[in-house]
This record gives structure tokens, C-alpha cells and sequence, in this order.
């Protein structure tokens, strides 16, 4: 069967977080800059090999001051370790639109196993004729096993970020090129 490679659709993608702040609300942010490639077999993704790279200074939370302190040593250290790598090494179905992804994860130049649940919402051609595929990814991390333990204790008890981080991204793929097996 044909390889098919897939690339991001920048336009409609994006690549979030959220954590605790104070314990009683939660801070969202992006990673802005980011690109995912995936292959699979013909349009099926229950083989997919995904590999996402991101550019670590391009965090935001729409809060520059907050963002300048995210990119120093307090936290992603982004000048030492630039960028964050996904590469999957197993993709298992558990239904017809539900995915588990695991790979390996890098970021602040730590590799740590990581599963993220994937829904896969089909397969459509856009106004121009691509085809394009969509998925909302999920997942959580402890920031503390990626070297990223910064924190504040709070006057009233307990401290001022959470250590789960919640991964919640919207991908959308455009078929790139069909490679005869």
C-alpha cells in the first residue's frame, strides 16, 4: 500500500496547555510556532508514524512578562533547549474515532514516554481541492519530570502552579504526497 505523508495545516491547528494557578483557576497558553508530519498507509491512521517538533520561544500566554519568565531557566530554559520533540512508537485503536498515541516526548532535553488520547474527526477536501484530516489531541504531563519545578508557596497554604500540566490541541493535516509502497 502507498505511503501517504501529511504536514500541518498551520491556519487551523494549534498547540495548547493549561495549568493550575493559585489552585483555583487555570492559565492557558500556546506554543505558536510548531510543525507535525505524519505518514501513514493510505488515509489509515491506525499505523501512523508522527513525529511534532516545536519552537519553545514561541510560548505564549498572552502575557509577556509571564512569557519572558516561561523562556528562562525558571522553567524552559529556551535558549539551552529550543525545542520540544513528539515522536510516536505506537499507535493503538480503541475505537473507530479514538486513538491512543505513545511516543516519547523531549523538552528541556529530558525524554520521558508520553500516551496522548486522540479523536479523529474524518477526513475532508477543503475549497481547493486538499485533502485534509482533523484531530484534537489530549494528554497531561508532570512538569516536575521534565526539570520544570518552579514554584511559590502561597501566605494561605498550598503553591502558586499546579504540577499537572493538561495538553489540549486542535491538528488539522493536508495530504502532502502519495509514495507507492
Amino acid at each position: 500500500m502507498a505511503i501517504t505523508k501529511w504536514t500541518l495545516d498551520p491556519m487551523h491547528s494549534e498547540l495548547g496547555f493549561k495549568i493550575k494557578h493559585l489552585m483555583i483557576t487555570n492559565v492557558s497558553g500556546f506554543i505558536k510556532n510548531f510543525h507535525v508530519e505524519v505518514e501513514t498507509e493510505g488515509t489509515d491512521f491506525s499505523k501512523a508514524r508522527v513525529k511534532v517538533t516545536a519552537d519553545m520561544s514561541s510560548i505564549s500566554t498572552n502575557n509577556e512578562q509571564r512569557d519572558a519568565h516561561l523562556r528562562n531557566a525558571d522553567f524552559f530554559e529556551v535558549e539551552k533547549y529550543p525545542e520540544l520533540t513528539f515522536v510516536s512508537d505506537k499507535v493503538e485503536k480503541t475505537d473507530d474515532d479514538t486513538f491512543m498515541v505513545h511516543g516519547n516526548l523531549t523538552l528541556k532535553g529530558i525524554t520521558k514516554p508520553l500516551s496522548l488520547l486522540v479523536e479523529y474527526g474524518g477526513i475532508s477536501k477543503d475549497h481547493y481541492g486538499n485533502e485534509k484530516a482533523g484531530f484534537t489531541v489530549t494528554g497531561k504531563i508532570k512538569r516536575s519530570e521534565w526539570g520544570i519545578s518552579f514554584n511559590s508557596v502561597l501566605e494561605t497554604g498550598g503553591v502558586a502552579l499546579g504540577e499537572e500540566v493538561k495538553l489540549n490541541s486542535e491538528i488539522q493535516l493536508k495530504q502532502a504526497v502519495a509514495v507507492p509502497a
